[in-house]
């Protein structure tokens, strides 16, 4: 029997990025529908009974997990994550399957292996994972999104607004954070910083690199052919890793 999936996050470029990630990995697999809402979610499950859904934790209305609680036991559930590893070790923990974001095609290749080898069982009980990621982590609610920073200018310490930043920068000891006018520097690791910022006014382009979108002004390949954006107030060019160059493709 063919397999079945759906595939839920509510970024569109995010789906179609990991439908076609599945279906150059997993030809097979047959994607009977994606959708965009929690709720567009339970309906659609109810009316195709995928075997398998891969589901965004983050969404408005109802979160994955959410989702999640209302399905188990019908269907095989990959949780697709941008968040934290207190979630990553629950989901080990609980031998359920998770994909990080940006997913790479390594680490869905090992997601595809463990699917094909459990797709004819009965779907794992996750009740247990539920109650440890929302006793643990309040996953469905917003975190306080970051406003100010204080950072380094010469021999200054400066309160620097997020408004004002167009892009962090981490280097071997410092992060740099970058506006139109001036470089400052703080030790808070990038990691840390990007919990804190709005992910849909952020985005990483590479492992030491988050922009704000309103900033990008163009996004173009060099002459060997990598990714590069420019941005309003600045003059550097910064490259786009593999993983992120989803962010920018337009079909």
């Amino acid at each position: 029997m063919t397999p079945s999936a759906l595939v839920v996050d509510d970024e569109q470029a995010l789906r179609e990025y990991l439908i076609r990630l599945l279906q150059r990995l997993w030809p097979e697999l047959q994607i009977i529908a994606e959708a965009e809402s929690g709720v567009e979610a339970l309906e659609l499950i109810a009316e195709k009974s995928p075997a398998i859904v891969f589901l965004d934790i983050r969404m408005p209305g109802l979160t994955g997990l959410e989702v999640a609680q209302k399905i188990r036991g019908n269907c095989h559930v990959v949780f697709v994550t941008a968040y934290d590893q207190h979630a990553v070790a629950a989901f080990e923990n609980e031998a359920v399957d998770y994909l990080l974001k940006p997913v790479t095609e390594a680490r869905l290749k090992q997601t595809i292996a463990r699917l094909q080898q459990r797709i004819d069982e009965t779907p794992k009980d996750i009740s247990r994972l539920l109650d440890l990621l929302q006793k643990g982590e309040p996953l469905s609610q917003e975190r306080p999104r970051l406003k100010w920073i204080k950072a380094s200018w010469k021999d200054e310490i400066q309160l620097v607004s997020v408004e004002d930043i167009i892009y962090f920068h981490s280097g071997d000891k410092y992060t740099s954070l970058f506006t139109p006018q001036r470089e400052y520097l703080l030790r808070t690791p990038l990691k840390e910083l990007e919990q804190q910022l709005n992910p849909d006014a952020w985005w990483r382009i590479h492992r030491a690199t988050i922009v704000k979108v309103e900033a990008v002004k163009a996004c173009k390949r060099d002459i060997s052919g990598r990714l590069r954006v420019s941005l309003h107030g600045s003059d550097r060019e910064l490259p786009v890793s593999r993983s992120f160059q989803y962010l920018f493709k337009s079909d």
